[in-house]
């Protein structure tokens, strides 16, 4: 791109939804509908939780990043899907690609292991609730949150760079409605062994070893919540964890259906449907989860806005 002995692509196709045209209407209304909640939900909370004084707890810190996480992820698609179906061309250049990549792989490693922090989060709140200020004061989740941030964006960094001096010879047709990783691969007439060591390693972190701690987490959970004799308390116990269990469970099905296999085996469809999962369903649930489960949140979000109380 940047040499012409690198690459001849100056731009991709996205393939997008094309295979079904008789679908493009649908799923223009489907997208929008999705991406206007997502928008509105996220945002919603992220004034919510900053206005709140109340709110200014390490649940809601990480609750306030996980929002800003899902409109960065659903932000870098959506809108290039919206603009595909409502054209006939659906064309990215290779510095969209890229840049693409980069938020995407950026906000959704994030996300993953935020995830693995707050499932840390409720397993003090649960199994060691005398420590929990100790254990999670507001400056220790603020650097955590600060941490997620940085190593996530270091391998995005990494996997994006390595991505951009592959060349690209053609075809130039991605099998994907955005730009990612495994079907970018298989198109690289150069050498991407790199690329898929990096892409295997980080795999590895944010989807097996994140997984097995959230897991480890939620295990210690379990236990706890078993060992306590009245009915009531079990399920004070568990409402305070359900809601993220079940964001934790739509994203990790979502992450292990689209990345969790060589590029070699890449399948498509699957690979749309695991996007559509990540990109705009998870964005949009999640504050519909977070705010209809949790009473303080609709509580903060009937008194700022009145608008919410019912």
């Amino acid at each position: 791109m940047r040499k012409s002995n690198q690459t001849l692509v100056m731009e991709f196709i996205l393939q997008g939804f094309s295979e079904h045209p008789e679908l493009r209407l649908p799923l223009l209304g489907c997208f929008l509908s999705l991406y206007a909640v997502a928008l509105m939900g996220n945002t919603l909370i992220i004034a919510t939780i900053t206005c709140s004084p109340t709110l200014h707890r390490p649940m809601y810190i990480f609750l306030f990043n996980l929002a800003t996480m899902d409109i960065i992820s659903t932000s870098s698609v959506i809108p290039k899907v919206l603009l595909g179906l409502a054209s006939e061309e659906n064309t990215i250049s290779f510095q969209g690609c890229m840049a693409q990549l980069f938020f995407l792989v950026w906000s959704a490693s994030s996300e993953l292991l935020l995830l693995t922090v707050m499932a840390y989060d409720r397993y003090v709140a649960i199994c060691r609730p005398l420590h929990y200020g100790t254990l999670m004061s507001l400056q220790l989740c603020v650097a955590l949150a600060a941490a997620v941030w940085a190593v996530c964006a270091l391998n995005s960094s990494i996997n994006t760079g390595l991505m951009a001096q592959l060349s690209f010879c053609g075809p130039n047709v991605i099998a994907h409605f955005f730009c990612e990783i495994p079907p970018l691969l298989l198109l690289s007439c150069s050498s991407t062994h790199l690329s898929s060591i990096m892409t295997l390693l980080a795999d590895t972190f944010y989807g097996f070893i994140n997984f097995l701690l959230t897991l480890l987490s939620y295990s210690c959970i379990i236990a706890s919540i078993l060992r306590i004799h009245s009915a009531k308390g079990k399920w004070r116990a568990f409402s305070t964890c359900s809601s993220h269990l079940i964001v934790v469970s739509i994203y990790y099905s979502a992450a292990f259906c689209a990345y969790i296999s060589p590029a070699s085996s890449y399948n498509p469809e699957r690979s749309k449907l695991a996007g559509v999962l990540y990109t705009a369903l998870s964005p949009t649930l999640n504050p519909l989860i977070y705010t209809l489960r949790n009473k303080d949140v609709k509580e903060a979000l009937g008194k700022l806005f009145p608008f919410c109380r019912h």
